[in-house]
């Protein structure tokens, strides 16, 4: 078949920038070797926050429904189920997507893509036969896959990445995780919600290290008195596995060594680009990325990569985003592909952590003049009535015009609070112009506007 665009990958990238070349009436082809959706609907964004939504209805039944009059005895839960769950929740996703598809008449190829020369894809399927297609161009939506540490090979049962995590069988009654990004803390509290004992090992000194100091560290003290243990400054410097377990041998930051002995060790370290094979390869990064000018073209004409192959920051909507963008530069008449600037970030542990534009230390390096504006969960109303009073929303405020460099939210529903003020971001909007915008009462969302008024001088519940 001859198509106006091939698109390598079903992910988020993927699917979202073959569905948009549809809608701008092109004939397009997604080759994916797994099921639509990707890494994030099958593998990762969608099944964890299934889990993670257990995971804290059981946290809740066991820990705070006393403190709203509720008596519960005998209470159990069935981990097969809980597993089961979150793939039939990715099951539906990836169905959802294949509709997709049929819907934007998109031809949807099961296989392995290569590409042996420029404008061709070859196509091994399923039953190992091949076939060859041709495109006017191509979009690389491959994806990365979990890094193993070296020398600690994955094996699937003992050292686990995070797609042997999903769907353990068995539930390990201890685990390490080296690894406290994202994807490591939010399986630390997945696990440790239903009496896993959980150690985080982490080599720089604090948890989820790209967000603010002050989010880490406040995060830091609620997982640990959840019961977790955060190694934070700790090097791994030896690792053993064997079918009953684990060893991993850590030095803390005075070089002190200790064993740390577990069922399972999960390793969280980062991600691998997955680049299709092929004669034709386009240039990398010297990390190994895809490296793609500013129309997402590689050094190879016609072929285009977007999403997580082509480099941090390794997120389902950046990659939707650039996705987008690729395409309609590639098929929109003077349209002029925008690259990724400030973007959302967030944490679905509890408390969940939310974050967009400039932390503050970030603030402070760049030397730039700036004010804080912070409001604690515990002075909301709605955050007391419904039992979720930790947790705090920080503002970096830019001076003396009162932008917005960067919003930081720690507590409930904090990833749901962070669209308004990305789109404060992206709108240029200041402070005053938050102040002046009314807030529904009693809600969450108040404490974005109370923040604002922290940060002007005008606090009125703190």
């Amino acid at each position: 078949m001859t198509y106006d665009l091939i698109v390598i990958g079903g992910g988020p990238a993927g699917y979202v920038g073959a569905i948009r070349a549809a809608q701008l009436g092109k004939k397009v082809a997604c080759v994916e070797k797994e099921r639509g959706g990707g890494t994030c609907n099958n593998w990762g964004c969608i099944p964890t926050k299934a889990l993670l939504h257990d995971a804290e209805l059981y946290h809740t039944m066991t820990h705070q429904a006393a403190d709203s009059g509720f008596k519960i005895e005998g209470l159990s839960y069935d981990w097969t189920k809980i597993i089961k769950r979150s793939r039939t929740v990715s099951d539906k996703g990836a169905a959802g997507v294949e509709f997709l598809f049929k819907k934007n008449k998109i031809d949807s190829i099961r296989g392995e893509a290569r590409i042996d020369k420029v404008g061709s894809v070859t196509v091994k399927l399923a039953d190992g036969k091949e076939e060859t297609h041709t495109a006017a161009k191509i979009l690389v939506a491959t994806g990365c896959v979990t890094r193993p540490m070296p020398g600690f090979p994955f094996n699937g049962k003992t050292v686990i990445g995070s797609k042997d995590a999903l769907a353990l069988q068995t539930q390990p009654k201890s685990i390490v995780i080296i690894g406290a990004g994202a994807i490591g803390i939010e399986f630390a509290y997945f696990f440790n919600a239903f009496g896993t004992q959980v150690t985080v090992v982490e080599m720089l000194p604090a948890i989820l290290p790209v967000e603010d100091s002050e989010i880490s560290a406040a995060l830091e003290k609620s997982l640990t008195k959840q019961g977790m243990t955060l190694l934070t400054g700790h090097k791994t410097v030896k690792t053993e596995a064997s079918d009953k377990g684990v060893k991993i041998t850590v030095a803390d930051p005075k070089g002190e060594e200790k064993v740390l002995e577990a069922e399972v060790c999960l390793v969280a370290i980062g991600v691998l680009p997955l680049l299709p094979g092929g004669a034709e390869t386009p240039k990398l990064t010297d990390r190994g990325w895809l490296q793609t000018d500013a129309n997402y073209e590689t050094s190879i004409k016609g072929v285009y990569g977007a999403g997580d192959i082509i480099g941090p920051p390794w997120l389902a909507h950046v990659a939707s985003f650039e996705a987008v963008q690729a395409v309609e530069g590639m098929f929109v008449p003077g349209h002029k592909p925008k690259k990724v600037g400030v973007f959302p970030g967030c944490t679905y542990c509890h408390p969940q952590v939310a974050s967009t534009g400039l932390t503050e230390q970030a603030a402070k390096e760049k030397g730039l003049k700036y004010k804080v504006g912070k409001f604690p969960y515990a002075a909301s109303g709605k955050a007391r009535a419904v039992g979720e009073s930790e947790g705090f929303v920080k503002l970096i405020i830019g001076e003396p015009h009162g932008e917005i460099l960067g919003a930081h939210i720690i507590g409930a529903d904090a990833t749901e609070l962070l669209a308004e003020l990305s789109l404060a971001i992206s709108m240029e909007a200041t402070i005053e112009e938050l102040e002046a915008t009314i807030h529904a009462h009693p809600t969450l969302s108040e404490m974005v506007k109370e923040a604002a008024e922290v940060a002007a001088g005008h606090a009125i519940h703190v």
